[in-house]
């Protein structure tokens, strides 16, 4: 009789995974039903500390991400936080090319992601076997790619970048290299500008800094004269043109802490308004508008992470980020000459 039990009990439990199998191939994410009276954060806090786990979160996350993380940046430094963090597991909050990254970079540890389906539309933008062939035309350039971009994508290159150093890692090599710059032509054109360095660009874009209107700024920054215009190099090079100041999300933040001005019309993906906001309480932050009915430019892909998908990937370590060995020891290399370049360079 018990033996009839155990096995009943046995399918139960298989049939329950296979369920909760296909739903997150289906859904991207486990979506297991959540007790209401239940406080998430302070879930969350326990369930971290039981599994030795560190959240690692990118600015453009909610707020209630942002607060809960043990770690916040951009990709830059999220790279070097998932390099040296001694966790077991890491719960990336952001979006799959960063936990990628994260994994290449402890692939000895678990990684994990709120919403397996947080993809990113520059990544896309570039398919690494169509970027194969497009190398093969350049064989005596060296391949620099961003950072945002497929793990596969990484292991064709030889130094990946972030907007934080694009310019610095392209400045630090000899003035005759030849150089593949992908997947961002913004990023790329505006490194072109800031290096004089004749890169050899792939067209790919990403779809947030691709739709601010230059219409609408104008018009912010007449409604606003005293604010300063800032702005994300993979903006397009009309948009940058007229910035006060251009940078990554580090950059960018750092500079509306040091600056004198008290209010920043700000052209990025909108959460970062709420460490601006947090860093400096007795400034203005006005998020620059996209070319739609929208008053500020959220990324869909980096807005699918959610509390309770945080909560519910923790308390079931799931989604997890799986890659080839091969891919992961090939991609190694350019994100490990990054950090050096960057490290030597005090970035």
């Amino acid at each position: 009789m018990q033996q009839c039990l155990f096995l009943s009990f046995t399918k139960v439990e298989t049939t329950r995974m296979e369920i909760v199998n296909y739903e997150l191939q289906a859904k991207g994410y486990i979506d297991a039903p959540i007790d209401p009276s239940l406080d998430l954060v302070e879930e969350i806090q326990r369930l971290k500390k039981e599994k030795n786990a560190v959240i690692l979160a990118h600015y453009y996350q909610e707020s209630e991400i942002q607060d809960i993380a043990d770690y916040i940046g951009d990709s830059l430094g999220l790279s070097q936080e998932a390099a040296k963090t001694d966790a077991d597991l890491i719960v990336f909050a952001g979006v799959h090319f960063m936990a990628e990254t994260a994994k290449i970079l402890s692939p000895t540890k678990k990684v994990i992601l709120p919403d397996a389906k947080a993809g990113c539309s520059l990544s896309d933008s570039c398919p690494p076997h169509l970027f194969a062939k497009f190398k093969e035309q350049y064989p005596d350039h060296l391949v620099i790619t961003y950072v945002n971009c497929t793990a596969e994508l990484k292991a064709l290159s030889d130094i990946v970048c972030t907007s934080s150093n694009a310019v610095q890692i392209v400045e630090s090599l000899p003035e005759d290299q030849k150089i593949i710059f992908g997947p961002d032509r913004n990023l790329g054109t505006y490194v072109k500008k800031k290096t004089g360095r004749d890169l050899v660009l792939w067209n790919g874009a990403c779809m947030v800094h691709e739709i601010f209107s230059q219409e609408k700024i104008e018009r912010l920054r007449a409604e606003y004269p005293d604010a300063k215009f800032i702005a994300h190099p993979e903006c397009e090079d009309h948009i940058l043109a007229n910035a006060d100041y251009v940078g990554s999300t580090a950059g960018m933040l750092k500079f509306t802490q040091n600056d004198a001005a008290h209010s920043y019309i700000v052209a990025t993906e909108s959460g970062i308004l709420h460490q601006m906001q947090k860093a400096s309480p007795h400034k203005t932050f006005i998020p620059a508008p996209p070319n739609n009915a929208c008053a500020c430019n959220d990324c869909p892909h980096m807005k699918l992470n959610t509390l309770e998908k945080l909560y519910n990937c923790l308390k079931f370590e799931s989604p997890e980020i799986l890659l080839p060995e091969d891919v992961i020891l090939r991609a190694q290399r350019p994100i490990e000459r990054m950090l050096e370049i960057s490290a030597s360079l005090g970035l």
